[in-house]
């Protein structure tokens, strides 16, 4: 898995206004900070529809086996197109597909099944553990677009979920179905495609109520039309919906037992390898840093001491087994990236002025007194435990990192 804070729920652009062309010489796609999933990954897209033809649920793009493979990958293997198979211009015949999602193949599958039966599908978990990226995915790999999303705030009115009006038209013509301004949700009902709602639990009761009925009766009154051919919104074969909620904010707007019925709940849970939390962070990070125009120089000893911490503190346990006491902050691989990044960044724009490995107990603190000042004693406590035992038992990284400990005091 990867982490929230590196999906993207919009495509961004980044240092040209709203209209404005993008500077001499660079394409619209090349000024992005983010790119959709259905862009960045068309080329194994188009692959995979091609690859393979078997049978898939209506309105799907590719088989749900081929949904599973584009979003965990091939496992380094070279798949090959079958000889019958006239693949489109630029398209190669044999292609390994790269693992996008770190986490339980089954989980995947389970979410994939779920929507082949136009079933709800809710991810749940803490902050940073890739639901919204497992959710792009998806909805890239099964109709084709990720961009049919209803970000979920305090704020968030039950029209984005329905529809709204073109105030001018609605003066000029009267409640017209031309005048109707459709939701991200009603388009994907109209186009049996994959509708998002981000942090569901935060949309008020009565805001998530209208959820209830659009997935039970599959349709949307608009009463504005009533005796017209619009007065009700069918969904088109394939419509269905994925919604993501945030432990940490399960008591914002708890959902209704009603609304908990339409939904089949997956938990995506935090990385459990060591190691494929570490060559995450490590690929994330160096990708952060080179878009940023920088050499990355953060080297696998300091990766290495970085991932142990964070997930020592997650756990509440060190890997050897000692007690760690945890924060109140959710240590996820997310903020872990975030972390790695800032090094690379602070190295390769400050070269020669401190150690990198100098950095890392002051980024620590700032993550863990993100939810409450009084996480600085913990860590500092984490610090008097496992990080001076490492050191005593002779590791030098741990070692540099226990003599650090002042910075902890500061």
């Amino acid at each position: 898995m990867t982490s929230d804070t590196t999906t993207a729920e919009t495509t961004r652009t980044g240092g040209v206004p709203d209209g404005a062309a993008p500077p001499a010489g660079v394409s619209g796609r090349e000024n992005r900070q983010v790119t959709p999933p259905e862009e960045q990954y068309a080329t194994e897209l188009a692959f995979l529809a091609a690859h393979d033809s078997g049978p898939r649920p209506p309105g799907w793009q590719l088989t749900p086996r081929a949904v599973v493979t584009f979003v965990m990958g091939s496992a380094g293997e070279a798949l090959g197109l079958p000889k019958s198979a006239q693949p489109g211009a630029g398209l190669p015949r044999r292609l390994v597909i790269e693992q996008k999602f770190v986490g339980e193949r089954a989980l995947v599958e389970r979410c994939v099944v779920t929507l082949a039966g136009e079933r709800g599908l809710l991810l749940v978990g803490e902050p940073g553990t890739a639901k919204s990226m497992l959710s792009e995915l998806l909805s890239a790999a099964v109709c084709g677009t990720s961009g049919l999303t209803v970000q979920g705030t305090a704020g968030t009115t039950e029209d984005q979920l329905k529809y709204g009006w073109n105030y001018a038209l609605l003066l000029a013509q009267g409640p017209t179905e031309q005048a109707l301004v459709p939701s991200p949700v009603l388009t994907a009902m109209t186009r049996g495609a994959v509708a998002r709602v981000e942090e569901v639990t935060r949309c008020l009761p009565e805001v998530q109520d209208a959820l209830v009925s659009l997935l039970s009766e599959r349709r949307i009154a608009v009463p504005e039309l009533a005796g017209s051919e619009g007065a009700q919104v069918h969904a088109a074969p394939g419509f269905t919906l994925i919604a993501t909620a945030n432990l940490r904010d399960k008591g914002v707007s708890e959902m209704s037992a009603a609304l908990k019925r339409r939904f089949n709940f997956e938990t995506v849970g935090p990385i459990g390898d060591v190691d494929a939390e570490t060559a995450l962070v490590r690929r994330q990070s160096r990708a952060a840093v080179e878009r940023a125009g920088a050499a990355y120089q953060v080297d696998d000893a300091v990766l290495e001491a970085l991932v142990t911490a964070f997930r020592d503190l997650r756990d509440g346990r060190s890997a050897e087994g000692w007690e760690v006491e945890r924060p109140s902050t959710v240590m996820s691989t997310a903020e872990a990236v975030s972390v790695a990044g800032a090094l690379g960044l602070a190295t390769a724009y400050f070269p020669g002025d401190r150690d990198v490995l100098s950095l890392l107990p002051g980024h620590l603190l700032g993550v863990v007194r993100k939810d409450d000042p009084a996480d600085a004693a913990r860590l500092l406590g984490y610090w008097d435990g496992p990080v001076r035992r490492r050191a005593e038992q002779g590791s030098a990284t741990w070692r540099a990192l226990w003599e650090l400990r002042a910075v902890l005091e500061s």
